[in-house]
């Protein structure tokens, strides 16, 4: 599945034919990357797990996934965009796609954790719905930072709709559009 987000770069499924892309961002991104079995078991998984990639023309350029828990509850477990290509609206076309495709899978509620530091990444979860429940002292290990755990109870909510019809009309307005 391809799904058009601009005339810079596509959203489609993720693929082991990605992995080698997808691991070269973890290793730019983050001090203890997920390893390649991660990756692997988590493609394994069709039916609680989705990934999907950002592609620009041949370049991958960003990659999310999403756990699906049961009806109650899907987690966002990755979300990652190339350096050389954020504010570019690729994160936000790419956590436009997770929670369509929660909200398709009758899913009620999403979260996530994001590092403390993290202030973009907050922000772009804000203009989803997500809000802040709580926070998870040293969850990241190899940094010993706090994660923000963050919740969105809000995406079966009648106006979640146009929220998203917002946020995708601003990404359509991104330059390159």
């Amino acid at each position: 599945m391809v799904i058009k987000a601009s005339s810079n770069f596509t959203i489609a499924a993720m693929r082991r034919r990605h992995l080698r892309a997808v691991l070269a961002i973890e290793r730019d991104n983050y001090v203890a990357p997920w390893p390649a079995a991660s990756f692997v078991s988590e493609l394994l998984q069709t039916n609680s797990r989705y990934y999907i990639v950002a592609m620009h023309g041949h370049l991958l350029v960003g990659y999310g996934g999403l756990m699906v828990i049961d009806s109650e509850e899907a987690h966002i477990n990755t979300l990652t965009v190339d350096v050389n290509h954020h504010r570019q609206g690729i994160g936000t076309a790419l956590l436009m796609d997770m929670v369509k495709e929660a909200i398709d899978r009758g899913v009620n509620n999403l979260t996530l954790e994001v590092r403390v530091s993290n202030e973009a990444a907050q922000a772009l979860y804000r203009r989803f719905g997500f809000v802040p429940v709580g926070v998870r002292r040293g969850y990241y290990e190899e940094t010993h930072e706090d994660a923000i755990i963050m919740w969105d109870n809000s995406i079966r909510d009648p106006e979640y709709a146009n929220r998203l019809a917002l946020i995708e009309s601003r990404l359509s307005r991104l330059p390159g559009k």
